[in-house]
């Protein structure tokens, strides 16, 4: 369906730009005679910003209608071949070059659906944003135009300041081709609770007659209703006066607004809404020209159906109903504010998915069923990724991202904070880099027990991977929890944890990337050892030796762990690696031969454990084999249905931390 309207609006660009080499097609047959054709019918639209079109046309709406329904433009339009006074075929923008969707344009579709195929159907259409019904009477004019907002000057321009005028002079034109079946008003929220406003209509009715040599009961007016919005309406009150019209104007026909769907300033119509309004001008004025009304084909908006086991996900910022996650872990997102050409596309554990657009403008997307853990997520628009404005924002990736949490059932307990376990504190600090000459920032993880006495607690110098940064172990892993749960236990002793940037959060910009060799993320090294080491020992109460100095990390993370660790086994006697990105090693000669010295290493490092998920691309397994066969002691365990995601690195560090400081 997509491609079929791609080709057709390639196709209908492609008339315009030929209009004028086509008159043939698109003109009426009777143009340059004096004898106008009785199956042309022909109706004036005015009014102000929602005849003007304040919705953006969408895919189906640029598809043209063909040589049935035209339009006799009321300004030039070079953009698309269009002179002023010279029909050409109907389609957005019917007003002015930079105008939308108005009802005018489904108006003119519905007739040609309900009417015999030898009718044609014309539309003049003058309009301008915010004119009061003063604007197009003819001896309230020029007062108008002289106290006219700034914003209004250059519309009213591009009607020599008389848009009455210019559309009784373009109607005059075109009685020589059709005629005149009808009126089409679509104006009111300016006059809002003005009393007379029903009389200055008349006035401009009549005028239009007058002028125009035409019989009320032949030329009917149709008047449409105001947005509604389901009752929040900006100008509703104004509907009341719209339906008593045909009190004053006995030919007068009002077209109800109700249901017709609105943008977010409760003031225009969506693209959606202007179809149905559209719609229901051409039904009615269908049935008063004596034929059954047909509706011609509109694509519907798809809806989200959305299961009732679905429930809000706890990433989901409070106040927002989505994203949402039903029991089969399908993910159900839902976005505003997009334009309706937008076409984005949720990006999110490594498949794209279309969004489509609903009847209230959203665009919404279903997930196959996700795999429980953490994941990023993006929507991109236009080639670019932004984030989902509805859940919290996570650094990943090299930069802030959407992300959701797909949930365990009871076993994911060990990351969730549990009732009645004391809760230790998680600090954010800035503290100053000699090596850097900079401030740097950290966040600190001290047990519940820390501020009831003067205890001196081991710490564990913690890292995170590529693309992240210092809160990711909080924000995405929860090693708080980890830790609270595991202390309360008695599985793990109560100890210090120390999270850092490890200048990994811009991309790895190639080079040498093996184990000990690499530069990228090196710079932290002089600034953990030099500096931030000193500074925790110096203001917590640490146990500041080896024997109680850890050290691990996730991805890059574990590849620094390596790196610090294996160089400087004076400041660590335990380390583990979660996913660890170790390229290249090789365990005879790596970190000047220490892997060859078994019995040595095994007594420097009390524990060694790696982790790494299921469906990780990067493993650990040969690795380990290759230490075990060199004669390391080493802990090693794969995570079951996991990838390289968070969720390998809770139950990585969920595993590592009982071993530590025993």
């Amino acid at each position: 369906m997509k491609s079929l309207i791609r080709n057709l609006t390639l196709k209908a660009m492609a008339l315009f730009c030929t209009a004028t080499l086509q008159a043939a097609v698109t003109q009426p047959s009777s143009v340059g005679n004096h004898h106008p054709d009785q199956n042309f019918y022909i109706f004036l639209c005015f009014g102000q910003s929602n005849m003007e079109g304040a919705a953006r046309p969408e895919a189906q709406d640029m598809v043209s209608p063909g040589p049935r329904f035209l339009l006799m433009p009321a300004v030039d339009d070079a953009q698309r071949g269009r002179k002023m006074g010279e029909w050409c075929e109907a389609t957005p923008p019917l007003c002015r070059p930079n105008n939308g969707l108005t009802p005018a344009d489904y108006f003119g579709r519905t007739l040609i659906a309900s009417l015999p195929d030898s009718i044609r159907v014309g539309v003049i259409h003058v309009a301008i944003g915010g004119i009061r019904i003063e604007g197009f009477m003819p001896d309230k004019i020029e007062q108008y135009a002289k106290t006219a907002p700034n914003w209004m000057v250059g519309m009213l321009k591009a009607y020599d300041n008389n848009p009455y005028e210019r559309l009784v002079t373009l109607a005059r034109k075109a009685q020589k081709d059709g005629v005149i079946k009808g009126v089409l008003m679509h104006q009111g929220e300016s006059n809002t609770g003005d009393p007379e406003w029903a009389t200055k209509v008349q006035t401009v009715y009549d005028r239009l007659l007058g002028d125009l040599q035409l019989k009320p009961e032949e030329v009917p007016l149709l008047a449409g209703e105001v947005v509604q919005a389901g009752g929040k309406g900006q100008c509703i009150a104004m509907n009341k006066q719209i339906d008593e019209l045909p009190k004053t104007i006995h030919t007068a026909q009002v077209v109800k607004s109700d249901g017709c769907t609105n943008l977010a300033d409760n003031l225009h119509f969506d693209a959606a809404g202007y179809r149905e309004l559209g719609c229901r001008y051409g039904e009615l004025m269908a049935r008063l020209l004596g034929y059954e009304p047909v509706r011609p084909y509109i694509e519907q908006p798809k809806a989200m159906e959305v299961p009732a086991d679905a429930i809000v996900a706890e990433t989901t910022i409070p106040g927002n109903d989505f994203p949402k996650v039903d029991k089969e872990h399908r993910a159900y997102f839902k976005i505003g504010g997009l334009k309706p050409t937008a076409n984005p596309v949720l990006d999110i554990c490594s498949k794209k998915y279309d969004m489509h657009r609903d009847a209230q403008g959203n665009w919404f997307a279903v997930t196959d069923p996700l795999p429980v853990g953490f994941h990023y997520y993006f929507v991109n628009v236009g080639g670019q990724n932004f984030v989902d404005p509805s859940t919290e924002t996570f650094f990943g990736c090299h930069r802030q991202a959407g992300g959701i949490e797909i949930p365990e059932g009871p076993e994911g307990n060990y990351y969730r904070p549990q009732p009645g376990v004391p809760q230790g504190q998680v600090r954010s600090l800035y503290y100053f880099s000699n090596e850097q000459q900079r401030w740097r920032h950290a966040m600190i993880y001290t047990p519940a027990e820390y501020e009831q006495g003067k205890k001196r607690y081991p710490v564990l110098y913690l890292q995170h991977g590529m693309g992240e940064d210092e809160t990711g172990w909080t924000k995405q892993g929860h090693m708080q929890h980890i830790m609270d749960n595991a202390i309360a236990r008695g599985e793990a002793v109560p100890m210090i944890v120390v999270m850092e940037s490890g200048d990994i959060k811009a991309p790895f910009g190639g080079g040498e990337n093996r184990a000990g060799r690499s530069q990228y993320g090196a710079s932290f090294y002089p600034v953990l050892l030099n500096d931030l080491i000193p500074y925790i020992d110096k203001n917590f109460r640490t146990k500041a030796d080896r024997e109680h100095r850890a050290m691990a990390g996730l991805s890059w993370g574990g590849h620094q762990t390596f790196d610090v660790v294996l160089t400087h086994l004076d400041k660590f006697a335990w380390m583990g690696t979660f996913s660890g990105a170790i390229f290249g090693l090789d365990v005879k000669t790596a970190y000047d031969g220490v892997f060859t010295n078994a019995d040595k290493l095994n007594k420097q490092i009390h524990y060694i454990y790696m982790n790494w998920g299921e469906e990780d691309f990067i493993k650990s397994g040969e690795l380990v084999k290759q230490l075990r066969n060199q004669g390391i002691k080493v802990d090693a365990n794969e995570s079951k249905g996991t990838a390289h995601e968070w969720l390998t690195w809770r139950r990585g560090l969920y595993e590592f931390i009982p071993h530590l400081f025993r």
